[in-house]
């Protein structure tokens, strides 16, 4: 086997090896809401997971805590296993209410994945944490207008990064905006009158800077494996 394909052959098993990887991230998130009356069955408050892996992953004995960070416990955390199996770039969510109260009040398709019932509650200020099925902490998101200043106070309506980069870090940054009706996300108003975009997230993609180094490492490669078969 020559020099070029073992080079061409090491950087597809790169990219294939960081590709299937597990990838779940919080991806949008709002707190308390106008539908969170006890009357309108709490509808509002809601925590959006997708999956930007390339491979689907199951939702089985994981869970969901805010600030206690107590993962998997039946009764201090909330169970994720509702979800089931989750396809590479789907978004589900967890919610307040009951499933079909949420998909109601958002118009939401019967193949969205919602999680309802979670009894452990979003403030002002709070952390959002998703635990795997060994307990392990897969995300956390640490939000607060006060404790952290010039970031978005998700209060009736959603907040989301505006880019991926935004994702990686683990306490919120000033670039996570609010939903407004008709932006680039897709928000629009629940029956309720809060305004987010639950179940699907826009930025569920690659951005073109990410293509672009991908085409050029390949092409470097290429051009490396075309000068070896002409010498």
């Amino acid at each position: 086997m020559s020099t070029a394909h073992h080079a061409f052959t090491a950087v597809a098993l790169c990219l294939a090896a960081t590709t299937v990887q597990a990838n779940i991230q919080i991806t949008e998130f709002q707190y308390n809401g106008l539908g969170d009356g006890a009357a309108l069955g709490r509808t509002s408050e809601f925590v959006e997971l997708t999956n930007l892996g390339t491979s689907a992953i199951d939702f089985t004995g994981w869970s969901f805590d805010d600030s206690s960070r107590t993962p998997g416990d039946p009764i201090a955390s909330f169970s994720l296993s509702a979800l089931g199996l989750v396809a590479a770039g789907e978004s589900v969510v967890i919610a307040e209410g009951s499933a079909d109260a949420f998909r109601t009040a958002w118009n939401l398709a019967a193949s969205v994945k919602v999680a309802g019932g979670n009894a452990q509650n979003l403030g002002r200020g709070d952390e959002i944490n998703v635990y795997d099925a060994a307990n392990n902490l897969v995300d956390r998101l640490t939000y607060g207008d006060v404790a952290i200043p010039g970031t978005v106070r998700a209060l009736a309506f959603s907040a989301n990064p505006s880019a991926l980069a935004d994702l990686t870090p683990t306490t919120i940054p000033t670039s996570w905006v609010l939903a407004a009706t008709g932006d680039a996300f897709g928000s629009y108003a629940s029956v309720n009158g809060d305004i987010a975009n639950p179940g699907v997230f826009t930025l569920a993609v690659p951005e073109p800077s990410t293509y672009g180094l991908l085409l050029a490492g390949l092409g470097v490669v290429a051009a490396v494996a075309r000068r070896r078969r002409s010498v």
